[in-house]
């Protein structure tokens, strides 16, 4: 067996390890050299103390068989630095080994003085004849003291003397330290207890602390203004929802009063009216339309200005260049589809049919790519088979819709087609532009 050892001429070695013990605790002080004793052969155990044997007042120290010496009620007066010397014979020779250890005796630990963390003077909203829960939280210091107290107060009485208070408290650790939480419970907030000092207050033998909290009535009255301003809005946008055609007409009818100029444009007209234009005039439902009903409502009753084919154009003129030109003017393209369109599909391409398909060619380039003029569709008399009509007005029609009119025969008086045509109508002046108001002036 091989054993590492430290010759030394010094009877006491420094002491590699410091050992603290409170004043007035027994202390055990250890040997630490268990390879010696299991060695064969005689050991004498003697305990130093700064060198010299052992003296103290009192009851003395022993030694247990590992060589362990406990000091009964240690004191200030056995601080030092102590040595186990074991003398050991091996083969006719005296061996000594030995070991030191610093002993500090220290008086015991004072607590330390608590410290309320939450609450510091806090405002608490309350509603009266409801629960409530207020809570302490206190610093203690390294360690749970057995002296330490902490109870409430409700303006200088105990929670006791009322009825419907509890309270609980305990000790908990976060990183070393230690801290006390209490909760104070009110099963029924009184009037009593509002804007009174209720108080927390925590002691131990270091000394106390006090945490105020003040209970106050909630006051509604900015809630019940957040939720009235929050319903305002949602009837306002839910009226703007459905009146905004109304409102926006109103308005436009208001601003003329206010503003008798408008900023020139460079447009002659207010709608460019495209529609297939049959043999028959007389007698096809989209002529009428185009050609009477339209402008008895849009020119002589709200003093809008129409280019309607047919009408306006004149005789000789070459058809390409005067439908690009009035297109060009116009600050809508109002184009009418009807039913009847597609049976007329059937049959060879017409010359109607020829400038029809360049207006909208003319119109539907523009308004595609830059959206002048806008383009308002007018579904009349049934629905409309999109499926034969060119994808840009596709396109129109899955993005904005079309306005749908359908005519009311005399002696019929269905109040729902009624109805749906004076919508109609509004919803078509929504789409169209402002009128001046002196060109309104002049239809009154």
């Amino acid at each position: 067996m091989d054993y590492e050892v430290l010759v030394s001429s010094k009877e006491c070695p420094d002491a590699p390890e410091v050992r603290s013990f409170q004043n007035g605790v027994s202390t055990i002080l250890p040997c630490k050299q268990t390879e010696i004793f299991k060695l064969n052969g005689t050991k004498d155990v003697r305990w130093m103390k700064d060198c010299q044997p052992v003296r103290r007042e009192g009851e003395a120290p022993s030694v247990d068989e590992r060589g362990d010496m406990m000091l009964p009620e240690a004191s200030e007066s056995d601080a030092g630095n102590y040595t186990c010397l074991v003398d050991v014979s091996l083969n006719g020779r005296t061996y000594t080994a030995a070991r030191s250890i610093q002993l500090a005796v220290t008086d015991p630990e004072i607590p330390g003085t608590v410290q309320v963390i939450t609450p510091q003077q806090d405002v608490v909203m309350v509603k009266v004849g409801t629960r409530a829960e207020l809570k302490c939280l206190a610093y203690t210091g390294f360690a749970e003291e057995n002296e330490t107290s902490m109870y409430w107060t409700v303006d200088g009485s105990f929670t006791e003397e009322h009825k419907g208070l509890s309270e609980s408290w305990g000790f908990f650790t976060d990183r070393g330290k230690v801290y006390a939480r209490s909760t104070l419970s009110i099963s029924n907030v009184r009037h009593q207890f509002l804007n009174v000092p209720i108080k927390c207050i925590i002691m131990n033998p270091g000394g106390e602390d006090v945490g105020v909290v003040w209970l106050q009535e909630a006051d509604h009255s900015a809630l019940y203004m957040s939720v009235a301003a929050s319903l305002a809005t949602l009837v306002l946008a839910a009226s703007f929802f459905f009146f905004k055609v109304d409102l926006v007409l109103a308005y436009r009818k208001l601003l003329r009063h206010f503003l008798k100029q408008q900023v020139p444009d460079g447009k002659l007209y207010d709608a460019y009216v495209s529609f297939l234009h049959p043999d028959n005039l007389s007698a096809d439902v989209t002529a009428s339309f185009a050609l009477n009903i339209l402008p008895e409502q849009l020119e002589n009753q709200h003093g809008y200005s129409l280019y309607i084919r047919g009408r306006d154009d004149c005789p000789g003129e070459a058809m390409h260049d005067a439908i690009a030109a009035a297109v060009h003017q116009c600050r809508r393209l109002i184009i009418i589809l009807s039913s009847d369109d597609k049976t007329r599909e059937t049959s060879p391409l017409q010359e109607n049919q020829k400038q029809l398909c360049y207006e909208q060619k003319v119109g539907l380039y523009d308004a595609l790519t830059q959206k002048d003029p806008r383009v308002i569709l007018v579904e009349i008399d049934g629905p409309v088979d999109y499926s034969r009509l060119p994808e840009s007005l596709r396109y129109i029609k899955r993005k904005q819709g079309a306005l749908k009119w359908k005519k009311v025969f005399l002696g019929t008086h269905k109040l729902t087609e009624l109805h749906s045509n004076r919508k109609f109508w509004k919803n078509l002046r929504y789409h169209m532009p402002p009128v001046p108001a002196r060109r309104l002036q002049t239809v009154v």
